[in-house]
């Protein structure tokens, strides 16, 4: 005796080796023995096998048709012997009932299942529905097939070109465009972005990569809702300085201004001037929400998003010309000995006398100018500022010396920093053809090291007088220069190795980065309240919000630089591509890599096996993959004659600031932009 049942939804056949009144012990043709309940038993048979029998009903199910089953069916619930019976005969055989039974369950649209073999017909409402249902699917399908077939072929439906950047890289898996791209990259066994890569469908790589970034961080697109700069309620002394600021000439978000009094009386005042949002930007603002979505501004060559809205960017930078609204440090300082005597700082209006760009300027501002070497054509401006200038430099000297003496080892630039221009960019979004321009600064410079040595004596001694008077901040520090320890951000503060400072807590830059705001807001209530800022600050102690706030800002930090240096990767090859670059000279490292002297660009080459680290090399190259941002090279010829190489400890650490891999395999090292790490990737002053 054999049984069909039901088991979890699937009909299964079987042997009956014994009974009892609620269940049945069966065996199935695998050997597997499966206890089956009285209501789930729904045939028995003597012949033919399991097997024979379930196949035979199962064609038979296939056979019958849906619309006179339906009309066969009696209006209230009914069993599938009773409809095979109406449907085939009176005497309809145990294999006709069980091909009815397979073909109502697999018919839900026709036939409601109410369980234990029992059925309920649906409406012909229902059934036209369902009926139009099973037809557009069966349109899709077919358009998904043609669609694949055409992938398949090397050609790109419009359909599938329309979503082609959220196929890739915020796919909808139930859209029709993306299983057709799945089905055809299954058939080809190719990868789905090489298969649309082969049909065609990636017009412009440039558009590739920013979309696979803006689809991610900025879905619903990188303008700002309309929104008034919130006005300033409290009248601001005015400073009685002149102070100028040093940027490059692409900057707009100018945050930080200087300013030197006393030159000759033998006490000197530094003012260090922060341009201040956080005088009328609230948190909890419509603004605020803005700036904390974005947590930093984006910066790429040729673009940037901003993280605050223009209006507001405009109403607080540091723009010559004018009073502005600022955070100011002011430090006394011997002018012999450039001793630091005490510092103070307040809220007030600054003026700005000079935007000094240093792109435009620092062919001037050399050490003999610095130390009073007559420039002929230097421009009026340095003239004028040459003592403000010379003293500045020569207090940064000083500043970095005492770090590295903490340090415990000098600060090195191994490689320069390197500036991209696209040639007649207007400021708006680059199209990815643009001729571009890719010059080279070196780190320490003059002007940088003024600005930088400022920058860390702010960040430090703001760091340090909130941690005095108990008010909580956002501190970047790292525990020793040992290899593998990392800069990392907290709410206390601590020591920063290297650089060599007690504390370091972002405070310079609050037009481009949240956690420099955050920290502001704090320092204001310092200034105001004093000894009780603790309890009139924005974040009070253990306020879990910062936490929040480091963890964002470290991710979304991470993938704007990410991004960043694949967009310098991109330019670097169409620079190799614009120029008919065929060669470059480098430097050979670990695992075959190569290292560009003149370019940020660093590949994996053929031949050079057994060459020492350091070994200086001509290499040349292969096609430059503007998708992957791949490119490889080959050794043609080994350059230093004497077959020395530099000593691996002088070498810089690899991988520091040049991107090997496509956007997937970028190296992000955010580590501060202190000259004792890689600069940081955004490219502008005062931002240290």
């Amino acid at each position: 005796m054999y049984l069909l049942f039901d088991e979890a939804g699937k009909f299964m056949a079987g042997r009956v080796l014994s009974e009892a009144d609620a269940s049945a012990q069966v065996e199935l043709d695998s050997g597997k023995r499966i206890k089956v309940k009285a209501a789930h038993q729904l045939l028995r048979f003597d012949s033919p096998s399991p097997a024979v029998f379930m196949a035979a009903s199962a064609a038979l199910g296939q056979e019958v048709e849906l619309e006179m089953a339906w009309e066969f069916a009696p209006d209230e619930e009914f069993g599938f012997a009773e409809l095979a019976r109406d449907y085939f005969s009176a005497q309809a055989s145990l294999q006709q009932q069980a091909g009815m039974l397979f073909a109502l369950f697999e018919a839900p649209h026709y036939f409601r299942r109410a369980g234990k073999g029992r059925f309920r017909k649906a409406s012909a409402d229902v059934i036209a529905q369902a009926l139009a249902a099973i037809e557009k699917k069966k349109q899709v399908l077919a358009q998904i097939d043609l669609w694949a077939q055409a992938l398949l072929a090397g050609q790109c439906p419009q359909a599938v070109r329309d979503q082609l950047y959220k196929i890739l890289f915020k796919p909808d898996k139930n859209a029709p465009e993306y299983k057709a791209v799945v089905e055809a990259a299954r058939a080809s066994q190719t990868a789905p972005l090489a298969l649309l890569q082969k049909a065609g469908a990636i017009d412009s790589p440039y558009q590739f990569h920013w979309k696979r970034f803006a689809l991610e961080y900025f879905p619903k697109g990188t303008g700002f809702p309309v929104l008034e700069a919130p006005a300033l309620t409290d009248t601001l002394p005015l400073a009685p300085v002149a102070a100028f600021s040093i940027d490059d000439s692409a900057t707009t978000e100018i945050d930080d201004a200087l300013s030197v009094q006393g030159l000759g009386t033998g006490s000197v005042t530094l003012g260090i001037h922060i341009a201040a949002p956080g005088l009328a930007l609230q948190p909890g603002s419509e603004i605020d929400a803005i700036a904390r979505a974005r947590l930093s501004t984006v910066y790429m060559p040729g673009f940037k998003i901003t993280m605050l809205p223009d209006a507001l960017v405009q109403h607080f930078t540091l723009q010559e010309g004018r009073a502005c609204p600022a955070v100011s440090l002011y430090v006394d300082i011997d002018e012999a000995t450039l001793e630091l005597h005490g510092s103070r700082s307040c809220i007030e209006q600054v003026p700005i006398a000079h935007n000094l760009r240093h792109d435009q300027l620092e062919r001037w501002v050399t050490d003999a100018w610095l130390q009073g070497e007559a420039a002929s054509d230097a421009p009026d401006v340095l003239v004028k500022l040459q003592p403000e200038l010379a003293f500045l430099h020569r207090l940064a000297c000083a500043l970095k010396s005492r770090r590295e003496a903490v340090r415990g080892k000098p600060e090195t630039f191994n490689r320069p920093d390197y500036n991209f221009r696209l040639r007649d960019g207007s400021g708006d979004e680059p199209q990815g053809s643009e001729v571009v321009e890719i010059s080279t600064r070196q780190r320490g410079a003059p002007l940088d090291l003024i600005v930088a040595e400022a920058m860390i004596l702010a960040n430090s001694s703001w760091g340090g007088w909130l941690a005095e008077l108990g008010v909580p901040g956002i501190y970047r520090s790292q525990a020793s220069l040992a290899p593998g320890v990392k800069v990392r951000m907290g709410t206390r503060a601590a020591p920063h190795a290297g650089i060599g400072v007690k504390c370091y807590a972002w405070s310079t830059s609050p037009l481009r980065r949240y956690t420099d705001m955050v920290n502001q807001w704090q320092i204001i209530a310092c200034i105001r309240h004093g000894s009780t800022a603790a309890l009139a600050a924005a974040f009070k102690p253990k306020d879990a919000q910062l936490l929040a706030i480091i963890s964002g800002f470290e991710d979304a930090y991470s993938a704007y630089n990410a991004h960043q240096n694949a967009m310098e990767r991109y330019w670097t090859l169409q620079y190799l591509n614009q120029n008919a670059i065929s060669e470059l000279v480098g430097t050979v490292f670990k695992d075959n890599m190569f290292r560009a002297d003149a370019l940020p660009l660093v590949l994996p080459i053929l031949g050079a096996q057994g060459l020492p680290r350091g070994a200086q090399v001509r290499v040349r190259l292969g096609v430059p993959d503007l998708i992957t941002l791949d490119i490889n090279g080959t050794v043609v010829e080994r350059l230093d004659a004497d077959g020395s190489a530099a000593p691996a400890e002088d070498l810089p650490d690899d991988g520091e600031d040049d991107a090997v891999g496509g956007p997937i395999a970028l190296a992000i090292n955010l580590a501060d932009a202190a000259p004792d790490g890689p600069a940081q990737p955004v490219p502008t002053q005062g931002a240290v």
